[in-house]
């Protein structure tokens, strides 16, 4: 054992004073080139066209000096010329710096001292390699960011990423580096920036207002959930992030808009699961003089034009979901029954409590009912609902604020 832990620490200590030696070689780097009275962090630098534009419009670019900037990713250094591969916005092209070809002493002063995670601005031509690989042919360099950590050390060869930064805890804790290393990730940032502009557009279209309402409140609810609590000096109180945005828009509708929903910022002081987050977007739409059925038909109608409209944009987009047919509709208490085999509806609370704790779901016996049967359907049904899903008739220890259901005594 002793043995063992010898060789981790000595691995970890190995790691740090690499880490160190390559941060101290870079900044030493970064003086020299401050020597020579270069700046290695320029305000801005001028394109006149991105990588992808370059890639998009390669025929008539020929002939003319182009502007592009970019992060290195990979390097080749041959004496006096090397070959630079840069990326902006996921998209890469090759680059050729000869010492002859760029203004005097810059090849010297700053390309021998590129690293993988520079940002550099470029003017030159375009050509083809012997390789017949499109390229720019560089006619003055300019360094635009020094890089002093290194990137993850990622290989890639035949379009195949080696030693990929896919563990998940680095990854959600350094998204910057998530978005650098994995191109789909910004897909996803793109992907839900459009979904949110879309249902913001559908529901504008609709009539309805967009509105802010408070994010600290005196009195949260809207929900069953803990609230995170602050203390406001001026006020001398107690104030708490809302779990929900509910009673706020509720109160626009009592002072006469009849139409309002929000996109908003909403907290919960509960725990952490891969679906649960203490901070999330939620959005709610309310309309006066409309029912439970008004509502069921507008929102799938704004799922299923927004789908469509993804799929317009992002062609590759391939999901098994069949946002097309018409949405599922069940009930809470039967889909439970159909799930779990249980009639909730007759099941009391010790005898509920007592079946989750069978089916070793975390529970506890300060729990309300409401609570408990949310957790038994959270169980026994959610993992299952996969095709977009209405579940209505909600029991009232769950949803206290809706209107009872029709005939319903």
């Amino acid at each position: 054992y002793i043995n063992i832990y010898y060789l981790k620490w000595r691995s970890n200590m190995e790691t740090k004073v690499n880490l160190q030696e390559i941060i101290d070689n870079r900044i030493s780097k970064l003086n020299e080139i401050r020597e020579k009275g270069i700046d290695p962090f320029p305000h801005n630098f001028k394109t006149t066209h991105s990588i992808s534009d370059v890639l998009k419009n390669k025929d008539s670019l020929f002939n003319h000096t182009i502007s592009v900037v970019g992060r290195i990713i990979s390097q080749r250094k041959m004496g006096k010329a090397c070959f630079l591969n840069i990326v902006n916005e996921y998209n890469k092209i090759q680059l050729y710096v000869k010492n002859i070809n760029i203004p005097e002493d810059i090849y010297d002063s700053v390309v021998r001292k590129l690293d993988i995670g520079d940002f550099i601005g470029i003017k030159g031509e375009l050509f083809y390699t012997k390789t017949n690989e499109l390229s720019i042919k560089v006619e003055d360099l300019t360094l635009l960011a020094k890089s002093i950590r290194p990137l993850p050390n990622l290989k890639e060869k035949d379009g195949k990423t080696f030693f990929a930064f896919d563990d998940k805890e680095l990854r959600y804790r350094n998204r910057h580096l998530d978005l650098i290393t994995n191109e789909n990730v910004s897909k996803i940032f793109i992907m839900r920036a459009k979904i949110i502009s879309k249902i913001r557009s559908y529901l504008d279209d609709l009539g309805y207002l967009e509105v802010e309402t408070p994010i600290l409140q005196p009195i949260y609810g809207g929900a069953n959930a803990r609230p995170f609590k602050t203390f406001h000096n001026t006020l001398e109180q107690n104030l708490y992030l809302r779990i929900a945005d509910e009673l706020y828009l509720k109160r626009l509708v009592i002072g006469g808009i009849n139409k309002v929903y929000e996109i908003s910022k909403n907290f919960r002081n509960e725990g952490m699961d891969k679906n649960h987050n203490p901070e999330f977007t939620m959005l709610e739409f309310y309309c006066a003089y409309a029912d439970v059925y008004d509502m069921l038909e507008l929102t799938e109608k704004m799922i299923r034009k927004t789908f469509i409209y993804l799929k317009e944009i992002f062609t590759d987009y391939n999901v098994n979901i069949d946002f097309m047919k018409k949405f599922e509709v069940y009930s809470f208490f039967d889909k439970l029954k159909e799930e779990a085999g249980v009639d909730f509806k007759k099941i009391e609370k010790e005898k509920l409590y007592d079946l989750l704790m069978k089916n070793k779901v975390s529970v506890d016996k300060k729990m309300n009912y409401g609570k408990l049967l949310d957790k038994a359907f959270s169980f026994f049904v959610e993992p299952k609902l996969i095709n977009p899903t209405f579940i209505v008739d909600y029991p009232l220890a769950i949803s206290p604020l809706a209107k009872r259901k029709r005939n319903s005594k």
